[in-house]
Parts: C-alpha cells; sequence; structure tokens
C-alpha cells in the first residue's frame, strides 16, 4: 500500500499518554518483583481502548505512537537553558518509560524515537510527508506546540476532552493562524520550557503585534515605529532573543527517519506476542479483557499477581460512582475470622481500599481505637468493631468500662492480620484527611508490629478536594458529600449525644456503630472516584502530587514529635501576667473615676461614650457601644490614656487565658510535650493552621508575647534550631511585580525597609532616621495586603490623607506593583481564580460581588499568588528536609509561618542548619527560578525565643 490519498495517519504523542496514565492511577507495583508498573498498565489501557475505538469511517490506516528519544535535543545546543526548569520525572516513573515502548510493540503499533529530537519533531515530520503525499493526518495529543501543523489535512484530537483541534481552535487560543503560532510562541515565550521570548509580553500582546505587522521578522525590523516606549524598547533590546525563541519552537519537519510512511501502515496485534508481554506485567484483569476480545485464550497469571493485575487493569481506575443508592448498601459488620479474611483477599486482588478508623476522641496522640472501616466499591463497606464496652446502649446509662462488648476480634490480631494490606506498596488506601488516621494507626502497636503500621501509599479525598477547589467551599466529608454526591451523611450526634449525657464512640452499641462507620469508608470511597479524575483536567495534579499528598507524612512526623514545654515557667508567667493586669485595672478604675468590669465590652462602652464622652460612639443592635480593637486603636492614637490602657489589658489576658493557662492543659501525660495538629486543607491560599493548641498565633512583636516562647525548651543536651524565611512575601512581590529597584535591593543584600525609605522619601541612605524606616517597612509589608490609607494611618497613628499620600507616592514610585494589582484583578474577573507561581489556583467567588465586601474580595486575591507561592514554597521545603536531614540527630517540630523549628543533638546543629537551609533556599527550583534569592536566617538555643 503506498501512502497517499484517501489515508489517514493517526500519530499518538507518547509522552502525553505516558504522563497521563501516571497521574491517573494510583502507584502501582508488579507484585513478583516490587516494579513500578502503574504508568504501563494506564499506559497500555489507552493503548487498548484506542485501538478499540478506531473502526469506524475515521478509522487510521496507519499509525504510529512518537516517544522523545531523551531530554537533551538540538536545541540545546541552540540555547542551553532549553527546558532547564523542567523537574526530573518521579522516580517510580523512570523505569517504565522503556516498558511503554515495549507495550507499543505489543500492540504491533509503529513505535518511533529518534535520537537529537523531540517527539514533536518526528511528528512534525511524519505530518507534513502526509499532507504532501494527499493524505489525512490526525495528532493525538493537546500539546500547543504541535498546533503550528494544523490545517491543510492536519488536524489534533485532545483525547482526554474528545475535542478536535482545527484552525478555528488555533485561532481561539493564539489569536493567530496555526501559520503564525510560532511567531507568537516566541515573542511571549514560554515558562515552561524556559524559552525567553521578549520580557514582559504575553500571548495576546504578541498575537495583537503579529496581526498589526503580518509577522515577527517585520515586527522586529520595524520594531522602532511602536508608540508604546516599554514595548517598543523591549522589541528593540531583545529581537535577537526573540530570534532564537522562534528557532526553539519551530519544528523540524525534516527529522532524518530511516522509515517511511508506508512502514506505518496498521496492523492487528500478534496475540501471541500481546498476550505474553501483559503476562510479563502481571495484568491479569487486562490480559482477560483484550483476550476476550480478540477471542483467544488468556494468559495464566500466577496469583500472587492478583493484586497487580487486578490493580492495572481498570478496577484501579477512578470511574464514576455505580449507582448504589446509599439506603440499599450493603454494610457488614465484621464478627469472625472467616469475614475478615475474605475481605483482605478481595482488597488484596482489588487493589485499593477505602479505609476509615472510629476512635474516643478527637486528640490522635490521645485517643483510643475503637473500629476500623473498609469500602471496595460504592455501597459495598464494612465496619470492624475492636473495642466497643458493654452497656445498655441508652445514652445517659450506666457501662461496665472494664469490659468488651461481645462479638468482637482480637483487636491485636486484627491489626497484624491487616498491617501486610495498610503497607503494602501495591494497594491504595484512600481516606478523608488521612493524616488523621495516619496517626492513629502509627500509635498502635502489638506483637509483630511494635512500631506501628505505616499507611502507605494512599489519596486523601480532602486534599484531592483543597487542590480543586481552595477558596470555593470546606472539605470536610459531610460537605462534600452533600455537593458531590447528593447524599447527607448519618449525623455523628445522636451516636455519641450530647452534654451530660454525652458518650464517646467505644460505648455505642456495635448494631449503631456499623451503618455509620461503614457509610464513612463507602462515602470517601465514592468521593474519590468522582473528584480524582478531575484533578487533571483542572491541571492541579502536580499541586496535589508534590504540595498536598507528599506533606501528610512530614507533618504526621512533627505531630507525633511534639515539643517539650516547661510547666512551671508557664506557671510563673500566668502569675505575672495576672499581677500585671491586676495593676492596668487599678490604672485603668483611677482614669475612669470608678470601678467597673474591664472585661466587659458593655460596661467599658459606657464609661468611654457616656461617661468620658469620647467621640466615635457607635451602638449595635443591642444597644452596646462597640469596642473592639479597632475602636479602642483609633481612640488611642488620639492620645486617650484609657483605651490603650484596656488594649495592653486585653492582650494580657488573651496571652494568659491563650497560652500560659491553656498551653498547660495541653501538656501530653504520656510525653511530656505539646502535640500540635496541622491543618493543610484550612486557608484557601495553602497556608496551613495549627489547633490544639495554636501555636501560629504566638504574638511576637510585644515583649510579653516573645516570652511565652522561653516556656518552649530543647531536651536536656539537646538545642532548638529556628530557620526562618526572610521577608519571602516581599521576595515575591518583586519576583511577580517586576521591580527592578526591589529586585536589585534583595540581591545585593540592602536593607529593604530603608532602600524603599529612601526611593519614597528621597533622604539618602546615610540620613535614615529609624522613623522613616518604620513608615516604609509599614508599607511596604501593608501594600502585599492591599492595605486602605485609613488602615496604614492606624497603623502608623498619622492623619489618614497623610497615609494615603505615603501610599500614592509608594505606587508613584514602583508602578509594576499597581500594574500587578491590576492584572491580578483583571485575571480573577476573567477567570474565577488565581494562581500561585507553582500553578496552586486559589478561587475568587466574590471578585465580581459589589458593596462592602468587594474591596475585600480584590485585596484577598491580589495578596493569594503572593502568599500562597510563599505557602507553596516552605511546603516544598517541609517536604524535601527529612531527606537531607537522614543520618542527622536532627528532628523538625514546627512550622510557624515561614519559620521551621527543630530539635537537634549539640553536635549536630551547624551540619542540620547548612543542609536545611540549602534545602529552604532552593525550594522554588526547579519549578521556578525567582529573579531574587531566597535568604534563610538561623538561630539556636535552649529554649525557642533563644533560637529565633
Amino acid at each position: 500500500m503506498t501512502f497517499g490519498k484517501g489515508h489517514h495517519l493517526h500519530l499518538i504523542d507518547g509522552s502525553s499518554f505516558i504522563f497521563r496514565a501516571y497521574h491517573a492511577l494510583p502507584p502501582l507495583t508488579r507484585k513478583s518483583d516490587g516494579l513500578p508498573i502503574g504508568a504501563v498498565a494506564g499506559f497500555c489501557n489507552m493503548l487498548f481502548k484506542y485501538v478499540e475505538g478506531n473502526n469506524g469511517a475515521e478509522a487510521p490506516t496507519h499509525a504510529a505512537v512518537i516517544f522523545d528519544y531523551s531530554s537533551k535535543t538540538f536545541r540545546n545546543e541552540i540555547y542551553p537553558e532549553y527546558k532547564a526548569n523542567r523537574p526530573e520525572p518521579p522516580e517510580d516513573l523512570r523505569p517504565q518509560f522503556p516498558l511503554t515502548r515495549d507495550a507499543t510493540r505489543a500492540f504491533n503499533i509503529a513505535c518511533i524515537e529518534v535520537e537529537d529530537y523531540e517527539a514533536d519533531d518526528i511528528i512534525a515530520t511524519l505530518a507534513c510527508q502526509a499532507r504532501e503525499a494527499g493524505g489525512t493526518v490526525t495528532i493525538i495529543s493537546s500539546d500547543k506546540d504541535l498546533m503550528q501543523l494544523v490545517g491543510n489535512g492536519v488536524e489534533m484530537l485532545d483525547a482526554m476532552k474528545d475535542k478536535r483541534i482545527g484552525p478555528e481552535e488555533v485561532e481561539a487560543k493564539f489569536g493567530v493562524g496555526p501559520e503564525r503560532v510560532v511567531d507568537v510562541q516566541a515573542l511571549a515565550g514560554d515558562s515552561v520550557d524556559n524559552i525567553p521570548g521578549a520580557p514582559g509580553i504575553g500571548v495576546k500582546t504578541a498575537a495583537l503585534l503579529i496581526n498589526e505587522y503580518g509577522d515577527l521578522e517585520t515586527l522586529l525590523e520595524r520594531a522602532g515605529e511602536i508608540k508604546q516606549p516599554k514595548r517598543r524598547q523591549t522589541l528593540l533590546d531583545y529581537a535577537e532573543q526573540v530570534r532564537i525563541s522562534r528557532r526553539l519552537v519551530t519544528l523540524d519537519c525534516e527529522t532524518p527517519l530511516d522509515f517511511g510512511l508506508d512502514d506505518l501502515e496498521v496492523k492487528e496485534p500478534e496475540p501471541d506476542k500481546l498476550m505474553a508481554f501483559l503476562a510479563e506485567m502481571e495484568f491479569r484483569t487486562l490480559s482477560r479483557r483484550i483476550a476476550d476480545k480478540m477471542g483467544v485464550e488468556a494468559p495464566v497469571i500466577p496469583e500472587v499477581a492478583a493484586k497487580a493485575a487486578g490493580g492495572s487493569g481498570t478496577a484501579a481506575q477512578p470511574a464514576a460512582p455505580e449507582a448504589v443508592p446509599f439506603d440499599t448498601a450493603a454494610y457488614e459488620c465484621i464478627r469472625d475470622w472467616a469475614a475478615l479474611e475474605r475481605w483482605i483477599d478481595e482488597i488484596d486482588a482489588i487493589g485499593l481500599v477505602a479505609v476509615d478508623t472510629e476512635t474516643t476522641g478527637l486528640d490522635e496522640m490521645r485517643a483510643d481505637l475503637v473500629g476500623i472501616s473498609l469500602a471496595v466499591a460504592p455501597g459495598r463497606a464494612c465496619y470492624i468493631p475492636l473495642a466497643h464496652r458493654k452497656g445498655d446502649g441508652q445514652q445517659g446509662g450506666l457501662f461496665d468500662d472494664a469490659a468488651l462488648a461481645e462479638g468482637q476480634l482480637d483487636r491485636e490480631k486484627v491489626l497484624a492480620a491487616l498491617k501486610p494490606l495498610l503497607e503494602d506498596p501495591a494497594v491504595l488506601k484512600i481516606g478523608q484527611n488521612m493524616k488523621y488516621d495516619a496517626k492513629i494507626f502509627a500509635r498502635q502497636r502489638g506483637k509483630g508490629f511494635e512500631d506501628g503500621i505505616t499507611v502507605a501509599p494512599f489519596d486523601d479525598t480532602m486534599l484531592i478536594s483543597y487542590a480543586l477547589h481552595a477558596g470555593l467551599h470546606g472539605h470536610g466529608m459531610d460537605a462534600l458529600s452533600e455537593r458531590y454526591l447528593g447524599h447527607e451523611p448519618i449525623p455523628i450526634k445522636p451516636l455519641l449525644g450530647s452534654g451530660k449525657s454525652a458518650r464517646t464512640f467505644d460505648m455505642v452499641p456495635i448494631d449503631e456503630a456499623t451503618p455509620y462507620a461503614a457509610e464513612d469508608a463507602d462515602i470517601t470511597l465514592r468521593l474519590w472516584q468522582v473528584l480524582k479524575p478531575r484533578l487533571h483536567t483542572a491541571r492541579v495534579t502536580t499541586v496535589y502530587e508534590t504540595m498536598e499528598r507528599p506533606l501528610v507524612p512530614v507533618l504526621s512526623a512533627m505531630e507525633m514529635a511534639g515539643i517539650r514545654v516547661d510547666r512551671d515557667t508557664l506557671s510563673r508567667m500566668s502569675n505575672a501576667f495576672a499581677q500585671k493586669m491586676a495593676g492596668l485595672e487599678a490604672e485603668i478604675h483611677e482614669l475612669a473615676g470608678e470601678k467597673f468590669n474591664v472585661g466587659s465590652p458593655k460596661q467599658l462602652g459606657e464609661i468611654l461614650f457616656d461617661k468620658m464622652s469620647l467621640a466615635g460612639g457607635k451602638k449595635g443592635k443591642t444597644g452596646a457601644y462597640a469596642t473592639g480593637a479597632d475602636v479602642l486603636e483609633d481612640l488611642a492614637a488620639e492620645g486617650h490614656d484609657l483605651p490603650a490602657r484596656v488594649l495592653d489589658w486585653r492582650q494580657l489576658a488573651k496571652l494568659k487565658s491563650t497560652y500560659t493557662d491553656a498551653l498547660q492543659e495541653h501538656i501530653n501525660p504520656e510525653t511530656g510535650r505539646v502535640h500540635t495538629s496541622y491543618v493543610i486543607a484550612g486557608a484557601n491560599t495553602g497556608r496551613l493552621a495549627s489547633t490544639d493548641p495554636n501555636l501560629q498565633n504566638i504574638p511576637v512583636r510585644s515583649e510579653e508575647g516573645r516570652r511565652i516562647r522561653t516556656a518552649f525548651v530543647a531536651e536536656p543536651g539537646k538545642r532548638l534550631v529556628s530557620l526562618d524565611y526572610s521577608q519571602i512575601e516581599l521576595r515575591i512581590l518583586a519576583h511577580v511585580a517586576g521591580i527592578d529597584a526591589l529586585k536589585a535591593a534583595f540581591r545585593e543584600g540592602h536593607d529593604i525597609h530603608a532602600m524603599t525609605a529612601s526611593e519614597m522619601f528621597n533622604v539618602p541612605l546615610d540620613q535614615m532616621t529609624p522613623e522613616i524606616r518604620r513608615q516604609a517597612k509599614a508599607i511596604n509589608f501593608g501594600v502585599i495586603y492591599g492595605i486602605s490609607g485609613f488602615g496604614l494611618a492606624r497603623n502608623l497613628r498619622i492623619p489618614r490623607g497623610e497615609a494615603q499620600g505615603f501610599i500614592d507616592r509608594y505606587f508613584e514610585r514602583f508602578p509594576g506593583i499597581r500594574a500587578y494589582m491590576d492584572d491580578t484583578i483583571a485575571f480573577a474577573k476573567k477567570h474565577g481564580h488565581v494562581e500561585t507561581l507553582f500553578g496552586r489556583k486559589i478561587h475568587t467567588p466574590e471578585i465580581n460581588a459589589k458593596g462592602p465586601g468587594a474591596g475585600f474580595a480584590r485585596r484577598a486575591a491580589i495578596n493569594a499568588p503572593i502568599q500562597g507561592s510563599a505557602a507553596d514554597i516552605i511546603r516544598r521545603a517541609m517536604i524535601r528536609v527529612p531527606a537531607a536531614i537522614e543520618g542527622l540527630a536532627a528532628t523538625m517540630l514546627l512550622q510557624v509561618h515561614d519559620e521551621l523549628v527543630f530539635e537537634m543533638a549539640e553536635d549536630a546543629v551547624d551540619e542540620t542548619i547548612a543542609r536545611v537551609r540549602d534545602v529552604m533556599e532552593g525550594a522554588a527550583e526547579p519549578v521556578v527560578r525567582l529573579d531574587v534569592p531566597l535568604v534563610v536566617d538561623a538561630g539556636q538555643g535552649g529554649n525557642w525565643a533563644e533560637a529565633h
């Protein structure tokens, strides 16, 4: 068959299939030797679906799968930094690359790669050859770089979306037709492939310029005619860089090939060859499906490989939930060993299970395990009771705490039986807030598992939802179930009761506990089936895989380690605060001319606004005056002593109740340490929150607040070490807004606040006063949070007009900041979200709102990419730290905003600081190369205050 008119060539982008397969399926390994095969399994499924789906009118007569030979090509000779930003592929994916080639050959499809050339160049060469021969071409890929080939018989197919891409779709994306795509790409550059382009020119601007001047070379030759000064100068200065970029983005249609189009003729797979490959990979389920389709006998795969085979077929792949109503779900209570073994065997064969634990409380370091729930399919779940106690089952009844209820398997033996499953790398565990359950399992001890149980690998539906929908809604199971499954879960409150009749879960009768507990696992599995596939389509798979899921074991270890807190120090501070509060009360009473309850907002309002007749009193709906911090700060700024003293009193009262008193209650009686719990999916921007107790809000600006940190101490013979990013959000602002003066100051290590003051107030650095620097510092940090003239006036205690003048002058001196703000708001209004430098999406549902909340929504949108990028950077650092300090006598204990706190042996301090600093300062790379250096300050001491 000579390729020509009437023939149809399909060119499959192999890399696209591989990475889609890798991210769509849970990690899987070959049972016999532990070889990673998850991506190979997904790749085979895609090839099989491709072969099955090509029997219609558009079926190809010729086909090939095209791969990249290596990461280095002729483009690296043109521009050595080409694709330098690309991260290395995951370690468990590397050994799967050659196996995907083997899979392609097993399906009898042409497998092509050429040294020194990219797969895109091979696709371009074959597409051009086929077009010239009079045939038609479908490129199966969504890669924008291939869109320059579209037209005149060549189209693209985004197989994930089943979307055809023709000239109209290309023009909708680039603003130009396929023939000018390379011109637009050359101007706009590409951060992913590290193609420089023309700084500051994006795709839209590039398209406008190309449409106006016709082509890139004409534009560069006539750049001096461009009216916009900045745009004109950019093109004049970077013309050669743009020309190099065009060479980088232009696909080579002359790639040397040692075969012709006729060699790509579609052929049926050879059954023996294909079945042998599938058997070698131990894909039992997929082998049966393909064998049935081909009418041949499926290969016999040893039962030991059932897990890998089942998991590698369709069973472990997220799919739409089956239509199993919750009210007809079959939930089983496991009360005998035969039933448990049956469930273990089924999970082992399927390769995945949703897991949930029931405990006696919410504190993972103190709660006891009561039971375990498992689910393997929608409506198919079980509950294994382990520690329910005898009782009459009624709220308020009398219970015999010493005796376990009948019909429960031995806890230690059950855990010993489940441990291999929970730790098996070939079985994916699915949880909702898996950090809680992981810590519960890690604390379990018994014969054969003295070190606890380490749950891995896992997926977390809470974190998947967070990666997808931060800013849109909550990520708790009940909220997700109602939103995505249309089901209201069984409530816990009727089971546990409230008030005096409240009971812990071990007191709930087993027959009442079973439907509640099993349903939790069932819901979790269904949520996974719904949400996991959306990661890829929403383009946040990398966020979940690199910054959410890997953080769970890191935080779990930190939380379980805890930090030592000296109870005596807290007690002494609490007494000192009480005495100082009493002195302030006396002073306040004297200023008021009478005694009153300082802690009563109502009485304070009457003193301030009725008796003392101070201005600004406003009554709320209850008829009481507002006496919040903002009101008192305004009054204090006007020189009134009484509200200033009340603010001091309130600060001490909060320190005493929230920290010096409450922290003593949080000291774990078994460990003698405080174990905070970090909330990963709390703040929309990616910042971690700390609860029970909250260690992120300990004040550091006041002397009393800093004193609280002295109670956090190292164990005898050890040291606490703090490593803290210096002004990270200002550095990110300088990068994203392109502020040359700020970038230069950071690169040269100057005092950024003094530099800002010098720029704004025209004061030479050698004449800088502390007051001027303080004002510049307040503006620097205030601008990041979208501070208003009113807010700055309150912070600096200056007139509002003067504060607004400072802000106006700031934007005049640094116009890039205003441009960044305007561009960010415009992006949010168009897309409904903003993004961090690392691809985290922070949704902004209120960005188009009107009224009082509009200003807040805009400020939040402006700040989110900066604060979120800083949060991403420290997450990336935390994930890398354990490997960096392996072998050292050092433990990571706390994360507080931009700071990491460690406990270590004295002789490990210097080496640990050096290794962790290196990790933290390089945490943005290789994904983002900041225009400014990240700087980490380090300190050490016997307590946290000394180390900070």
